[in-house]
């Protein structure tokens, strides 16, 4: 993979090339933004780049480094990953051969994945050793919630912020390289900028191309042919906040574009949310979503009367 194969984020993708041509790469990053943008792989390429043994082409993918670490065993690079929390000992564990020094490059590279599921404790013991780093080594703190780390670790690390990526640029790709078709407005809007959001709606692709038929379908004049085209919905129960949030995109999305009907886009999300407090009190799953489909039903065609 080349940074030319991660949509989007351009600008941080050109800062992180010009610091390995000029020398100047830090010794602690935080790459800061929402779930599903890049961070991550643009951090491993980022780390294979500094590790290439081809340094007039890196990453090469040819040398000792660039194998290895495609094969994920270099012993220069290394990810931490959270069992639920990062906790001291996996710091400390991390820290035992961060002191080591490198085996095949001259540097080595420690990604801590999910940086804000560190308890204080394990951010304590990092501290020290970005205030007093190996000259060969560099940590990439990756988070989507940087308000979990504490000021000092923020305060030793070079941030870069994540945008999420434009809607054409996701819908290029999942054309493209996953062969997601016919992905609609909505879709979109619900992927908020996350090829990790679109990835998940595509494992699920058979229950919002239903949602999708439902949404439409509020126009038709029978409220039963409604209920009996959405059979995915009353089997996605484990889906539900999802499937209640795509219907509340949908319709802030249709009253922005009928504004003089907005009216009736607003108490259909409405009637979502009551849908929400409902499932909390372990309301009848199935009773309930006859409600939220009724309801809606009526109050939208209720306008055309």
């Amino acid at each position: 993979m080349s940074f030319e194969k991660i949509i989007g984020n351009n600008k941080i993708k050109n800062e992180l090339i010009k610091a390995f041509r000029t020398n100047s790469i830090a010794h602690s990053y935080i790459f800061s933004g929402q779930y599903g943008i890049g961070k991550k792989q643009i951090a491993i390429e980022f780390a294979k780049m500094i590790l290439c043994l081809n340094k007039d082409n890196a990453p090469c993918g040819e040398c000792k480094s660039c194998l290895e670490l495609e094969n994920d065993n270099n012993p220069d690079f290394n990810i931490i990953k959270p069992d639920g929390k990062i906790k001291i000992d996996q710091i400390r564990q991390m820290l035992e051969k961060v002191y080591e020094k490198p085996i095949i490059s001259d540097k080595k590279v420690y990604i801590i994945d999910d940086a804000e599921t560190m308890t204080v404790e394990a951010q304590n013991c990092l501290l020290k050793t970005l205030e007093e780093p190996p000259e060969y080594i560099v940590i990439i703190l990756i988070t989507s919630n940087e308000s979990n780390l504490i000021n000092t670790i923020k305060s030793r690390c070079l941030k870069l912020t994540f945008n999420p990526l434009e809607n054409n640029e996701i819908k290029q790709y999942l054309e493209k390289n996953l062969d997601f078709q016919n992905v609609s407005e909505t879709m979109l809007e619900i992927f908020e900028g996350s090829i990790g959001k679109a990835l998940k709606v595509k494992e699920n692709q058979e229950l919002y191309n239903n949602i999708e038929a439902t949404l439409r379908n509020f126009s038709c004049e029978s409220v039963i042919e409604l209920i009996n085209n959405a059979s995915e919905i009353y089997k996605g129960k484990e889906n539900i906040n999802e499937i209640l949030e795509y219907f509340n995109i949908y319709f802030l999305k249709k009253a922005k574009e009928e504004y003089n009907n907005a009216s009736k886009y607003v108490k259909a999300i409405e009637i979502v949310e009551d849908t929400k407090k409902r499932l909390v009190y372990n309301s009848n799953y199935d009773m309930t979503i006859d409600n939220l489909l009724i309801n809606i039903w009526e109050e939208l065609n209720s306008w055309k009367q």
